[in-house]
């Protein structure tokens, strides 16, 4: 198994808009860190992707992307969607309880070292990338 290299690297998968290809995405993201020997990232790594790629599907009719990254010892994972609003604020912890929506961002500011999201523009086209950063320790 190769190991983890200093090399930057950079992966986009676009789906449809449909939560099937959110497993899809799962499935490619382990494949694309285990082949760049980042193993021990991928079990927190699909959760948090999971969660990123099933707001974006859920809340928009259009389709979605996912956007990897690694360099400088950090695994970037984003979700593109093709809402400009903000993401709702993630719930603490103690408010997670029985709610029904707002548990998928506690647990990426739970899980991840920083997540966010930024605006962006591409071709005219107006949306946004909510992402979270993994370290290696």
């Amino acid at each position: 198994m190769p190991e983890a290299g200093n090399e930057p690297w950079e992966y986009c998968l676009y789906i449809p808009n449909d939560l099937r290809a959110v497993t899809v995405s799962r499935h490619t993201l382990r494949l694309i860190l285990t082949l760049h020997g980042l193993i021990g990232l991928v079990d927190v790594a699909e959760l948090l992707a999971a969660e990123l790629l099933s707001n974006a599907v859920r809340h928009t009719k259009r389709p979605a992307a996912l956007r990897v990254r690694w360099g400088s010892g950090v695994l970037r994972i984003g979700a593109w969607d093709a809402d400009p609003e903000p993401p709702g604020p993630p719930l603490d912890w103690e408010e997670v309880g029985e709610a029904e929506e707002g548990r998928g961002l506690a647990l990426v500011r739970a899980c991840a070292d920083v997540w966010g999201w930024q605006p962006l523009t591409r071709n005219g086209n107006r949306g946004k990338v909510v992402w979270c950063e993994l370290a290696v320790a």
